[in-house]
């Protein structure tokens, strides 16, 4: 187990003990001095954050790790586009090679101009899964949204992972929480993962709980106790497995089939849970945004299953064994962006 796991899993553990926990715990202090400073400067108005001309929605959560980000910024971009917006979803760029230092055109809504491993995994996959939007990449949010607007005349912004980047202001906050992870051991970062504090759930606009489930029983009942606790508008989102297809010919897999399974996520074991359907020989977690080699998977025998996000990455290695999970994501969009 690398280190990265390792802290990983102390963070949605509450009885971890030990001298690692101890030493993350000591430099949690640090971070969220530095955090809430920073919230205190822009709730005091010291430093105040810059608007554009164009109605922006940020799509964040609390914590690290994969919560379902990405289908919810798809799933919001495409139903702003069919009510007839410009839309423009503007990220970080984290993971790709290209220098977020630069505005990054990775899509124009018709044409995707670089690939997984340039753009980044989950931009390209917005890229690819958002047809109609324009996706961005650039370090800074406020210069990117500027371009957008002046040369697409996007009438609609989405902040891909945007909650934690004050600088810009937003007219809608929505924050993401994973249904069976939580926040894990309510701990700031590096000890737990926790970007901010208890200070930061009054700047939350709508909840979302998203359940990574078949059973959504779980997520239901978090969703009325988050709504009457947080005194926040909270909703479901439902993420459920569809079915498994050949990343080069589309073909599906029948159920029950023999597989590998690899992935490179936040949270590898709800991607493994969905595989319950199939003979699952071994499962490969790699840390999360790992750039694949082809010396990861040219040893694997058989049907090798992934992810979607880490399928963009793999197209590239010309093997016919190479399979990925579909998603899908059930949200009433229209009722969470109601006033």
């Amino acid at each position: 187990m690398n280190l990265k796991t390792e802290i990983t899993n102390i963070h949605y553990n509450k009885n971890a003990s030990g001298l690692l926990v101890r030493f993350l715990e000591f430099c949690s202090i640090f971070y969220g001095i530095g955090s809430s400073l920073k919230n205190q400067l822009y709730d005091r108005r010291i430093l105040k954050p810059k608007k554009v001309q164009a109605y922006v929605i940020s799509v964040g959560n609390i914590t690290t790790g994969g919560v379902g980000k990405t289908p919810v910024v798809s799933e919001i971009a495409k139903y702003l586009i069919a009510k007839g917006e410009k839309v423009a979803i503007i990220s970080r760029g984290y993971g790709g090679k290209l220098s977020n230092k630069n505005i990054n055109i990775i899509s124009d809504g018709k044409d995707i101009f670089y690939n997984a491993q340039l753009a980044g995994d989950e931009p390209y996959w917005l890229a690819e899964n958002t047809k109609g939007a324009y996706v961005i990449t650039c370090k800074n949010r406020y210069k990117a949204c500027e371009y957008a607007i002046k040369n697409y005349a996007v009438t609609k912004i989405i902040l891909d992972d945007g909650f934690q980047h004050r600088k810009l202001h937003r007219d809608l906050d929505i924050v993401l929480m994973d249904s069976e992870k939580g926040f894990g051991n309510e701990k700031l970062l590096p000890a737990g993962p926790l970007r901010e504090g208890t200070e930061s759930f009054k700047r939350i606009s709508k909840m979302v709980i998203v359940s990574k489930n078949i059973d959504h029983t779980r997520a239901e009942k978090i969703v009325k106790i988050t709504a009457k606790r947080m005194k926040i508008p909270t909703y479901i989102c439902k993420t459920e497995p569809d079915y498994i297809y050949n990343i080069t010919t589309g073909e599906r897999l029948p159920l029950e089939s023999e597989i590998t399974a690899i992935c490179a996520i936040g949270q590898p074991g709800q991607f493994f849970d969905f595989l319950k359907d199939y003979k699952v020989k071994e499962m490969i977690p790699f840390d999360d945004h790992h750039q694949y080699k082809i010396e990861d998977i040219e040893n694997i025998k058989g049907n090798i299953v992934t992810t979607e996000k880490d399928a963009v990455k793999l197209k590239n290695f010309d093997k016919d064994n190479i399979y990925a999970l579909k998603l899908k994501t059930i949200i009433n969009v229209e009722e969470l962006l109601s006033e």
